[in-house]
């Protein structure tokens, strides 16, 4: 049952990123901006870059999540990785602010991500190395 951290890591992550796309559309309905458009009010911007960032970094973590839990440990993996998903929460309440807000959220995240790749690395490489 040790994979039961990383799931509910990866729920939860994918989750954040569900509400974060819902709320692209709710920012389209307020702000008047129909698709296909990407541009308009500020604060639809906003909230579609934070979508899209999400999308971009969470290709990066899920997959170093999961390396890290099994090559290290799951319980330090889904830490790490609950730590990245409160940097993503930061990242958006801060970027729909203002964008200069986002970055205690993004350094959050970043670093967390980072983590999960070292240690990926460091964790196959002790395998390969034995």
């Amino acid at each position: 049952m040790e994979t039961i951290y990383p799931s509910i890591v990866t729920v939860v992550a994918l989750i954040v990123y569900f509400l974060i796309t819902m709320n692209v559309g709710r920012a389209r309905f307020k702000y008047k901006v129909m698709p296909p458009a990407t541009s308009g009010d500020p604060n639809f911007e906003r909230a579609l870059r934070v979508q899209q960032n999400t999308l971009e970094q969470i290709i990066f973590f899920l997959p170093l999540l999961w390396l890290f839990c099994f090559y290290i440990n799951p319980i330090w993996g889904s830490g790490i990785g609950a730590f990245w998903i409160v940097g993503r929460i930061l990242y958006a309440l801060g970027y729909y602010q203002a964008a200069e807000k986002r970055m205690i959220g993004f350094a959050i995240s970043f670093l967390s991500t980072l983590a999960l790749l070292i240690g990926s690395l460091v964790g196959m490489t002790m395998v390969f190395i034995q």
